[in-house]
């Protein structure tokens, strides 16, 4: 079986790709490698790949004539889409770096996997689409009407169209809705790598909404786990789907969506303390008011997850944060 993975130098992607090739899958990757954030970053973890002789091809998934070559050349059976223009704040300053990424370059992987015959488009959505709701734990059967930031619209666009192409095409489409992703490798933007440096250089980190809030913190090695076990399960059409009750997390159509969350919400206060006792130092703390865009907490409800794979997230804190800090003063070779 022949996978194509976007976003193989992004922190996701690249963890992904090797889990797979360790399983014995052929795998091809996409990745534009952009400056969004440090590029040495996501080139040291492309060069890792390419040792294992995955072939990557560095263009934009806007790029359809590109994109269309790729499909042509490979031949996938699988697709999984993980790149995308990530980041709620940085979608307040670059609204329109979101539609060419997330909607102009997700419509191309659609055409391809729709032309090129895949058997199964995986695709990466988020939490971030629960937006104004406030019933916890979010729940795929939820209505997603009210998202809080531009980045959280198009995720949900990305369900909408993928619902279309299966409806239309019969395209079995699997949408994950990830959870505050975290570990080795991660994103120099988010909470834990700015934290961790901020605490290590004796610096000040932002606290923001006065550290009341909850993140549903998914460590990425279960991530991985559960996306490979989806490979072979391609989403299916619901039978008991009906338009007068509609389910949004199915379909007639072959179409799903999960939530791929530990079901253990982490106070971010309790989450500093993880890194403290780590570092064996104590924050500096600004606390602030909550950002235009974030959600205060997020929660996920994971029973459908876990009745197709047999399988949900449930890596401690603690440990999670222990393996990423260890990998962070490694990495920057850092003696304490």
């Amino acid at each position: 079986m022949k996978i194509l993975i976007t976003g193989t130098a992004g922190f996701i992607g690249s963890h992904l790709s090797r889990k797979l090739l360790n399983n014995g899958y052929s795998v091809v990757g996409i990745d534009n490698v952009n400056n969004y954030y440090s590029v040495d970053l996501k080139k040291d973890r492309l060069k890792i790949l390419l040792e294992s002789k995955i072939k990557n091809y560095e263009i934009d998934l806007e790029d359809h004539n590109a994109l269309m070559s790729v499909f042509e050349k490979e031949n996938p059976d699988v697709v999984i889409n993980l790149a995308a223009q990530a980041g709620v704040r940085y979608s307040l300053e670059n609204p329109h770096a979101y539609i060419t990424s997330n909607v102009n370059g997700f419509t191309s992987i659609l055409e391809g996997c729709r032309h090129y015959g895949v058997n199964n488009l995986i695709y990466a959505s988020s939490s971030s689409v629960y937006g104004a709701n406030t019933t916890k734990p979010f729940s795929t059967s939820d209505n997603i009407d009210h998202p809080l930031s531009l980045y959280a619209a198009t995720k949900k666009a990305n369900e909408l169209m993928a619902h279309t192409y299966s409806h239309l095409y019969n395209l079995p489409t699997t949408g994950l809705r990830f959870f505050t992703v975290y570990g080795p490798w991660g994103r120099p933007d988010m909470a834990l790598f700015k934290f961790t440096k901020s605490i290590v250089n004796n610096e000040h980190i932002d606290v923001y909404n006065h550290g009341n809030m909850m993140r549903d913190f998914t460590y990425v090695d279960d991530i991985v786990e559960a996306i490979t076990r989806l490979v072979d399960k391609p989403a299916e059409s619901n039978s008991d789907w009906s338009g007068a009750n509609p389910d949004p997390s199915s379909s007639k159509a072959p179409y799903k969506v999960y939530n791929i969350g530990n079901n253990s919400p982490v106070r971010l206060m309790e989450f500093i303390e993880a890194i403290e006792n780590k570092l064996g130092k104590t924050a500096k703390k600004n606390f602030m008011n909550l950002q235009p865009g974030d959600v205060p907490e997020t929660y996920a409800n994971v029973d459908d997850l876990y009745n197709t794979i047999d399988f949900k997230p449930e890596t401690k804190i603690q440990d999670g944060v222990n393996n990423f800090i260890d990998w962070y003063l490694e990495y920057y070779d850092i003696k304490l």
